[in-house]
């Protein structure tokens, strides 16, 4: 009778283990062709370009993808007011740019291809639905998907660095959905030797 009791109390707790231990993977990702995993390490305090690819750039972003040599961007002029106005902004859990974002896209690759002394970084971020390690990732396509859209334009890729913060720097501070639609963005920093 006890036995009986046991294997049914086993039986029990190994259906809940499966039913409740198991992860569900995210729904909407939107893969970007040459997808890179993300690089997440302790980064760089001092905020500027880490010149050791794939470390990390920034106290709290991790650098998407190594690409070119972002030591020759290290002691860069950074000015973020420049393309202020061109932020491109994303739906939720989506890193697809939206039709209505590529003239910004345009704005500035037009801008980089006519001053050959200068890059751009850029920085993936979104809303603070998620967990910290998703919403890296996910920063992580949206800077690659708009670096995607850069190339395609005819700037060097070597001249565009991409950086994800996740939700750690949210512009925002809200909780409604006006606020999320708000952090769910890729920023251009551009940098000048």
């Amino acid at each position: 009778m006890k036995v009986t009791k046991f294997a049914n109390l086993l039986a029990v707790g190994l259906a809940l283990t499966f039913a409740v231990g198991c992860k569900k993977k995210p729904t909407g990702v939107t893969p970007l062709p040459g997808e890179r995993p993300a690089v997440v390490g302790p980064g760089d305090q001092s905020g500027m370009i880490n010149p050791t690819p794939g470390t990390g750039v920034g106290s709290e972003g991790t650098s998407a993808t190594p690409m070119g040599n972002p030591a020759d961007w290290a002691n860069a002029t950074r000015d973020d007011k420049k393309f202020e106005a061109d932020t491109v902004h994303f739906k939720y859990d989506s890193s697809v740019v939206q039709s209505s974002d590529k003239s910004k896209i345009a704005d500035v690759a037009d801008y980089l291809k006519g001053n050959a002394n200068t890059a751009v970084e850029v920085d993936g971020h979104c809303d603070e639905r998620g967990t910290d390690e998703y919403n890296r990732a996910l920063g992580e396509r949206r800077a690659l998907a708009v670096r995607e859209e850069l190339i395609a334009l005819g700037v060097d890729g070597t001249r565009v660095l991409t950086v994800s913060f996740g939700r750690s720097r949210p512009i925002d501070t809200g909780h409604s959905e006006a606020a999320h639609a708000k952090n769910r963005r890729g920023e251009f920093i551009l940098l000048t030797k």
